[in-house]
């Protein structure tokens, strides 16, 4: 039952389905910011797409309160890979209880293919592309006429200066529990075939000195993580050094403590491209402050120019040796499998040359074919297969036959558990540094001659999921007493050996449980941790939250 529509009820609901409460959209408060007179008119909601689309209906519902006659209200939605499904069953449920509800929809899902698309289907109007001052210019025309005639209406691109910045829609909320996501720059002037940022052929830069502006006042409001959405940070250097002292210059002095917080900032960077002058600024950051990640992706040099992708290999290499040995930066470097014509043993390859250089953490992607990337020129060619759903995963390709990419999807997830969680330091080094025999991967591609991590680790997954059955629901005790039972047990290395390294990590790790394999073993249990300090693994948590894209 909703209530009745009052003057106080909004003209105009932005709204998205959020990965995890944790991220704030930056989308819709752009849209907001631009608002102008309608601003005052406009409420912003986000749900998580965790939450049943009924219940989130039944919330706008009875935000829009019952209709008023001759009363336009309008709802727009944020729309994108990993929303997409629940959205739609939001959007069908509103339109079916208020057919009245003018439903305008915008995001990268809904900007190309937008005729295969059922929640296209449902809305009113969809805007493609760019929607900052879009968004208002269609919302002032479905309030006071003339109507569209579109559907489907181009996003304008305005010049950057002419976009008002959306920082101050923040919330005090938002500074005190979740990532803030800004940009200092769009676009990107690279061609790699499997990102929507391809089509770009340009990257565009907002004022300096204005988005300088505005991140100072969010520091004043206590703001201490920034993640920043720019593609290719490293781009412009001159922007880039300018950027990274401003962040240099409010870090507390040595000895000092900061009563907002540590700061944390996380920036995508270009890895064939670190001048001098950059490496002099990241090399000031003390521990724990920098996060780069840097998309590697491949280093099959025949995979990167079938896929337009621009990568100096050598370079990458020497770059990511430097941040390792040079700087305390947070070092998460990505690699996508699945990419057409590439093998299991030449991703394998290119694992054990970025694992050689020592990242903190090595994120392990699966191809997708996002909608309106130019990687779909190669279907037939390399004979590749996508789930028709999204994330439009790709599931086979000529040369990966699909039970290898499901073994592989089983390879990633164990990865972030064991690998990427930062709780088995010690007990990876020792797991990897084993090796595994032939006769133990039984396949052609497999490396007896020396030790390769990655089908050292691929032998561990496959025996995880033969004894498990499941890639998701394990405690940090279940994999203590799995990684003791593989090493000990299956490759029969020394146990009390073993144990040592997984009680080494356990402790490390703050876990305050009792594993089975160390039973006997552990001390007895110290007082919790002073309020503010953190474990490895609380961490490396905090960078495993720094993840989540905004494609």
């Amino acid at each position: 039952m909703v209530s009745p529509q009052s003057p106080d009820s909004p003209a105009i609901v932005l709204c998205t389905l959020n990965a995890k409460y944790i991220h704030a959209s930056l989308g819709l408060r752009y849209l907001l910011a631009n608002m102008g007179d309608l601003k005052l008119r406009t409420v912003l909601r986000e749900f998580t797409i965790a939450r049943q689309p009924q219940e989130i209906a039944d919330e706008l519902l009875a935000l829009l309160g019952e209709p008023a006659p001759g009363a336009t209200q309008i709802v727009g939605f944020g729309v994108y890979i990993w929303n997409v499904a629940q959205t739609t069953g939001v959007v069908r449920r509103l339109k079916a209880a208020r057919p009245d509800v003018k439903v305008v929809l915008g995001g990268p899902e809904v900007s190309h293919e937008v005729e295969e698309q059922e929640i296209v289907r449902l809305a009113d109007h969809v805007i493609t592309g760019w929607g900052d001052v879009s968004f208002a210019g269609l919302c002032r025309a479905l309030l006071h006429g003339p109507q569209p005639l579109m559907k489907i209406i181009p996003g304008e691109q305005p010049p950057l200066d002419q976009i008002a910045l959306p920082y101050a829609e923040y919330s005090e909320a938002d500074l005190a529990h979740r990532l803030l996501y800004v940009e200092a720059s769009r676009g990107c002037p690279f061609k790699c075939e499997f990102c929507l940022s391809s089509l770009d052929k340009t990257a565009w830069a907002f004022d300096l000195d204005a988005f300088l502006a505005q991140m100072q006042m969010l520091y004043e409001r206590g703001a201490r993580n920034f993640k920043f959405v720019d593609r290719t940070f490293n781009l412009k250097i001159d922007a880039s050094v300018r950027i990274l002292q401003f962040f240099l210059d409010r870090l507390p002095a040595p000895g000092a403590t900061d009563a907002a917080g540590e700061l944390f900032v996380h920036f995508e960077v270009i890895p064939d491209q670190l001048p001098d002058r950059l490496k002099h600024m990241i090399a000031q950051f003390p521990p724990g402050v920098l996060q780069l990640e840097v998309g590697v992706q491949s280093f099959n040099a025949e995979v990167q120019q079938r896929i337009s992708r621009r990568q100096d290999n050598a370079k990458t290499e020497a770059n990511l040796r430097w941040l390792m040995a040079c700087s305390h930066a947070h070092l998460h470097a990505d690699l996508i499998f699945g990419l057409p014509g590439e093998t299991l043993a030449s991703f394998g390859a290119g694992f054990d040359r970025l694992h050689a250089l020592g990242p903190h953490e090595i994120q392990l992607g699966i191809l997708k074919r996002l909608r309106g990337t130019p990687i779909a020129r190669h279907s037939v060619a390399y004979a590749m297969v996508y789930d028709p759903q999204p994330p439009y995963t790709v599931q086979s390709t000529g040369a990966v036959e699909a039970a290898t990419l499901q073994r592989f999807t089983r390879f990633s997830r164990y990865w972030d558990l064991v690998a990427n969680s930062g709780r088995f330091t010690h007990t990876l080094a020792f797991l990897l540094g084993a090796g595994v025999d032939a006769s133990i991967e039984n396949t052609s591609d497999a490396r007896a001659a020396s030790p390769s991590p990655f089908y050292t680790f691929l032998a561990f997954a496959d025996w995880l999921w033969r004894t498990s059955r499941q890639t998701s629901g394990f405690t940090p005790e279940a994999l203590v007493d799995a990684l003791f039972d593989y090493l000990a047990i299956e490759r029969r290395l020394p146990a009390a050996t073993v144990q040592r390294t997984l009680l080494a990590d356990y402790l490390a790790s703050g876990a305050r449980a009792s594993p089975r394999a160390l039973q006997g073993l552990l001390p007895k249990r110290e007082a919790a941790l002073a309020p503010g300090t953190k474990t490895l693994a609380q961490r490396q948590e905090r960078h495993l939250a720094m993840r989540q894209t905004v494609d």
